[in-house]
């Protein structure tokens, strides 16, 4: 597994973890909308997966964009599907997204030399 996505993907869990082990009720709920937001309903579970990566991309955050480009990895999303809502993210979020491409780029060249699960 590339170095970049078991780094991200232990300290993911690590701090999720040591976030909800706290016990807050409201986190723990923001966290339980989360998950369930993202599970099959009247919009596939890789269309959700694809519109957490374009927001994500448009509101510039790294950590959601490798998440988000790590499921697209999971459920099978090709190279050219992946590149095409990068297109969408930086037509919606303008060139600022450009630095943000650049490292779902980098992510995704990692991912993809490990195998999907």
């Amino acid at each position: 597994m590339s170095k970049l996505v078991e780094e991200f993907n232990e300290y993911r869990a690590k701090m999720n973890d040591v976030i909800t082990g706290k016990q807050n009720k409201v986190i723990n709920r923001l966290y339980n909308l989360d998950t369930n937001t993202y599970m099959e309903g009247a919009l596939s579970v890789k269309t959700k997966e694809m519109l957490g990566l374009v927001a994500s991309m448009v509101l510039r955050c790294d950590d959601c964009i490798k998440y988000h480009v790590g499921k697209c990895h999971e459920l099978g999303l090709t190279t050219e599907e992946l590149y095409e809502i990068f297109a969408v993210a930086n037509i919606v979020g303008g060139t600022i997204v450009i630095p943000h491409t650049r490292r779902a780029a980098e992510y995704w060249e990692a991912l993809s030399e490990t195998p999907a699960n």
